[in-house]
């Protein structure tokens, strides 16, 4: 039976079933059932739910089943919204916690409307955004595999005397050396060749990127942030690929916040307490930007791989990487003479780098970069 007002759905999603609560309007909460994931579950859902009302509005948590779940009912007309799963209220003291019960909350939450919605991206923004995390994680693993084979040698007493950096080299005195014990050696060889591996999977899904990144509608950002000090390629498809559309932020306040570089608050009559930063969004992201702000220290200067960067660039583009910088450096220089911590001072200089990213890139996607650009 039809009926003119909102359902609100709740859908608690799991690997392999979908518990599912709805309200029709201001109504009780009533549970649906469970149901599976497949197509065929989801397109029965969906016919069960039309039934319900003419307006439905549904909304799960972000989890690791991804947004295919989205995708679906967006397509079939819903009007629906993935929430955060950190900012869903919460009663004090309570201690139970059940499928049904989670769908239950849902509905009322998003009834209420206090539920915050997550940035879904697009497919491509997706798959992009996928290899840059493959590239990433490759990195970390070469990381620790070069981590775990110095700690070898250091339990062993092997040292080398020159300059322990990966070069070439270190590489060759690393190949040249070798234990009297068979298995020692077998450990050492076996060290070895997972740091060559993780290098050549380094080497392929860098080149992959480098090829893909033309190709990405947001090319021209990830241009136009490289001619800021501290973000070369890594630091802007990392950024850029976590963050996606940043004309989703309408001011740069917002995209502080998203990233938790803004300091936490309690305050209450007439004191105002302010805390470390939040550290709330993407952790990925945050920490690429504070490595970038830690450039800042020194004194503003354009070096030749920044002018190397800024071929191709309009010249309104650059004059703003300047600008930044010039402000930056200024910022990090008051605040160690006031004695802050350089900790302090550094994520300081983070938040308004984040500022200077939101307006370089929308300043970048309205001008003409040419795509014959290559990627820096």
């Amino acid at each position: 039976m039809e009926n003119d007002s909102t359902v609100y759905v709740g859908l608690d999603v799991h690997k392999d079933s979908i518990t599912v609560a709805y309200a029709i309007g201001m109504g009780e909460v009533e549970l649906l059932g469970k149901t599976g994931t497949t197509k065929a579950d989801i397109d029965r859902l969906c016919r069960r739910l039309q039934s319900k009302g003419r307006h439905v509005r549904i909304v799960y948590e972000a989890g690791p089943c991804g947004y295919g779940l989205y995708r679906q009912l967006v397509q079939k007309g819903f009007d629906c919204i993935v929430c955060a799963p950190s900012l869903i209220p919460k009663k004090p003291g309570e201690r139970v916690k059940t499928d049904r019960r989670d769908a239950v909350k849902l509905v009322r939450a998003l009834r209420a409307g206090d539920l915050s919605a997550v940035y879904v991206p697009g497919v491509e923004d997706e798959a992009f955004r996928d290899l840059a995390r493959a590239w990433a994680g490759a990195r970390d693993d070469l990381k620790q595999a070069r981590q775990r084979l110095k700690s070898f040698l250091l339990s062993h007493g092997v040292h080398y005397t020159g300059n322990a950096n990966w070069g070439a080299a270190h590489r060759r005195w690393l190949s040249a050396y070798s234990f009297g014990h068979p298995w020692r050696q077998l450990a050492f060889d076996e060290h070895r060749r997972t740091i060559e591996d993780r290098l050549a999977q380094c080497d392929r899904l860098e080149t992959a990127l480098r090829d893909a990144v033309v190709n990405w509608r947001f090319y021209p950002a990830l241009l136009g942030l490289q001619a800021m000090r501290g973000v070369q390629f890594v630091t802007a498809v990392g950024i850029l690929s976590e963050l996606g559309d940043l004309s989703r932020f309408e001011h740069p306040r917002q995209l502080m916040a998203w990233l938790g570089v803004t300091p936490s608050e309690h305050s209450s009559g007439g004191k105002r307490r302010l805390g470390g930063i939040t550290k709330t969004g993407n952790s990925y992201a945050r920490k690429l930007l504070v490595e970038a702000a830690w450039s800042y220290r020194h004194p503003a200067r354009v070096s030749r791989d920044i002018q190397r960067r800024h071929e191709g660039i309009p010249k309104a583009i650059i004059d703003r990487a300047w600008d930044a910088q010039v402000r930056l450096c200024r910022r990090y220089r008051k605040l160690a003479a006031r004695g802050k911590h350089v900790n302090i001072a550094t994520v300081a200089v983070a938040r308004e780098l984040a500022g200077f990213i939101w307006d370089i890139s929308r300043l970048a996607m309205s001008l003409a970069i040419p795509r014959s650009e290559q990627a820096a």
